[in-house]
C-alpha cells in the first residue's frame, strides 16, 4: 500500500519549492547543513501539492528541526504545517500501555490479571490471557482487523461501543493459546482500553487525557471523534481522495488518538525520562517479549526494539485510513524523530523518511545511491546464484530481464535493482536495502547485502549462473 520515493525523483530536489518551517519555542539551532539536508529529504519525499507529510527531530527535548511539506486540504490549497493534527494509528498503543501501567503502579490492577477478571464470561482460552499478555501482542485473542471481509466501510464507519466492538471477537476461535507465539493485535488494546474503563470509571480516552495529556501539556493529542480541529489535516486514501470513512470508536484505544508531532516528541521526552511510569514498569515496557518456549521477540508494550545504524532504538509505527506515522527514539543521544502522513498511501513511507532523517541527525547519513547508466556487459559476469553462508544456509537469485536488474531471496518476491555505479545497486521501491558486488582476487564473486541499510552486510559468494527460464 506504501509506495517508496524512486532514485529519479532524489534528482529533483534542486528544483524542489520551500517547505513549511516555522519557529518553535524550545527549538536549538541545527547546523546548517543538517537542515538543508532535512528539507531536501521532505521535498523529496512528497509532492508540494498532494497529500504529504510533517517531521521533527529533536535531541535532549529541545527541536532541531520541525517542517511540513505537502497539502492538509487539497480542495482549498492548505498547505500542511508542522503543527497540522493527522491521525497517529498505532502510535496510540504506548498511551493505552503507559495508563495501564501506571493503573498497575497504582495497584488497581496486575500484569498478571487474566481478562476474566475484568470480563469474567469471556471464554476460555483468551478468558485467560494475562493484561502482560494483551500489552505485548501474545494473547492469542482473534484480531478483529484481521477478521476476513471485517474492515469495509460499513463496520469502520459507525460508532461502536467498547463492549460491541468486543463482541465483534470475543466468540472467534483463538489463534494460539496465550504466551505461545506472538503476533500484533489489535483487539488485545481495545480490551486494555475496556480494562481501563471497568478500572477508572471512565472512557479510555479519558483516562489518556486527564492522567498524559494534561499533565504534560499536550495541546493537540486527543481522541480522533469528532474529527474537526484547529490544523486538522484532511485524511487521504490513495489517489488523493478522500480515505475510507472511520469512526474512532473503531480503532479505540488500540490506534483513536490524533496529534502533531511536536506534541509527539513532548510526549517521547516525558516517557523516557521518567515523567509518565515508575522506572521497574517502564523498563518492562520497553524489554523484549519472552515466549513460553523461551524465545524472543523484540516488542515491549506499546513500543518495540529495535536498530538504527548500529544503534538501539526503541520505535512504534502507525497505520490507519487516511494516515501513516512513526517515531523511533535513540536512548543514547536521546534522539527523538516522528514523520505523520496524511494519507494512508503515501509517496514515500513515513518509516523511511524517519530512519534517513535520524541517520542525518547522528550523523551518520545512509547511502545516498542515484540510478547510473548500466554498462551490461560489464554486469553481466556479476548475474548468477549466490549461496548465502550461515545457520540456515540460503540461495539468492540475481538476474536480467527485458534490460532490466532483478534479485530474489529464496522462494520470495523478485525485486527490481538499479545501477547505482561502482558494482553497487539500490532497490527500485526505493528502499534502504542496497548490496554491491565485489571482484574476488582468486576469480567468482562475491556479493554484500545491506538489509535495510544497515551493517553487517550478509554475504553471499556466487556459485553459478541462474539456470535458464524453461
Amino acid at each position: 500500500m506504501i509506495r517508496m520515493v524512486s532514485a529519479a525523483l532524489l534528482a529533483t530536489v534542486a528544483n524542489a519549492q520551500p517547505l513549511a518551517i516555522v519557529p518553535v519555542a524550545a527549538q536549538t539551532a541545527a547546523p546548517a547543513d543538517m537542515r538543508t539536508s532535512l528539507d531536501a529529504l521532505l521535498a523529496a519525499s512528497y509532492p508540494a501539492d498532494d497529500p504529504g507529510a510533517t517531521m521533527i527531530v529533536s535531541r535532549g527535548g529541545k527541536t532541531l528541526y520541525i517542517g511540513a511539506r505537502g497539502m492538509a486540504d487539497i480542495a482549498s490549497k492548505r498547505a500542511l504545517t508542522p503543527d497540522s493534527v493527522i491521525r497517529i494509528g498505532s502510535i496510540t498503543k504506548q498511551f493505552t500501555a503507559a495508563v495501564v501501567l501506571q493503573l498497575v503502579s497504582e495497584g488497581k490492577l496486575s500484569l498478571d490479571d487474566p481478562v476474566t477478571r475484568f470480563y469474567p464470561d469471556y471464554p476460555a482460552p483468551g478468558g485467560a490471557a494475562t493484561v502482560r499478555q494483551l500489552l505485548n501482542h501474545t494473547s492469542g485473542i482473534q484480531s478483529y482487523t484481521g477478521i476476513p471481509g471485517w474492515m469495509v466501510a460499513a463496520n469502520t464507519g459507525r460508532a461502536f461501543t467498547t463492549d460491541a466492538l468486543i463482541a465483534e471477537f470475543r466468540d472467534k476461535p483463538t489463534e494460539f493459546a496465550p504466551g505461545a507465539k506472538w503476533n500484533y493485535n489489535n483487539s488485545g488494546y481495545v480490551l486494555l482500553g475496556g480494562i481501563i474503563e471497568k478500572v477508572t470509571g471512565a472512557p479510555w480516552y479519558t483516562a489518556i487525557d486527564t492522567r498524559i495529556v494534561k499533565p504534560l501539556g499536550l495541546t493537540s493529542i486527543r481522541y480522533g471523534n469528532p474529527p474537526a480541529a484547529p490544523n486538522w489535516a484532511t485524511p487521504y486514501g490513495p489517489g488523493g481522495i478522500p480515505a475510507q470513512a472511520v469512526d474512532m470508536s473503531v480503532p479505540q484505544a488500540a490506534g483513536g488518538l490524533v496529534g502533531n508531532v511536536a506534541d509527539l516528541a513532548k510526549w517521547a521526552q516525558a516517557l523516557h525520562h521518567g515523567r509518565v511510569v515508575p522506572p521497574a514498569l517502564y523498563a518492562q515496557m520497553i524489554a523484549p517479549t519472552t515466549l513460553n518456549d523461551g524465545t524472543t521477540n523484540p516488542y515491549g508494550f506499546g513500543l518495540s526494539n529495535g536498530k538504527l545504524r548500529g544503534v538501539a532504538d526503541i520505535e512504534h509505527s502507525g497505520g490507519i485510513m487516511g494516515g501513516v506515522t512513526d517515531s523511533l527514539y535513540v536512548p543514547s543521544q536521546d534522539l527523538f524523530v516522528a514523520v505523520f502522513s496524511n494519507s494512508d498511501a503515501p509517496m514515500t513511507a513515513p518509516g523511511l523518511v524517519m530512519r534517513r532523517a535520524a541517520a542525518i541527525a547522528m550523523g551518520k547519513p545512509y547511502a545516498d545511491l542515484k540510478a547510473q547508466p548500466a554498462d551490461a556487459a560489464a554486469i553481466a559476469p556479476m548475474l548468477g546464484l549466490y549461496a548465502i553462508a550461515g545457520p540456515t544456509p540460503a540461495e539468492r537469485r540475481f538476474w536480467a530481464k527485458d534490460r532490466k536488474y532483478f534479485i530474489r531471496r529464496g522462494e520470495g518476491r523478485p525485486s527490481e535493482v538499479l545501477y547505482a555505479g561502482d558494482n553497487r545497486f539500490a532497490m527500485a521501491n526505493g528502499s534502504l536495502t542496497w548490496f554491491r558486488v565485489i571482484a574476488q582476487p582468486g576469480g567468482g564473486y562475491a556479493m554484500e547485502m545491506f538489509q535495510n541499510g544497515e551493517e553487517p552486510a550478509e554475504r553471499a559468494m556466487r556459485t553459478g549462473p541462474v539456470p535458464a527460464e524453461p
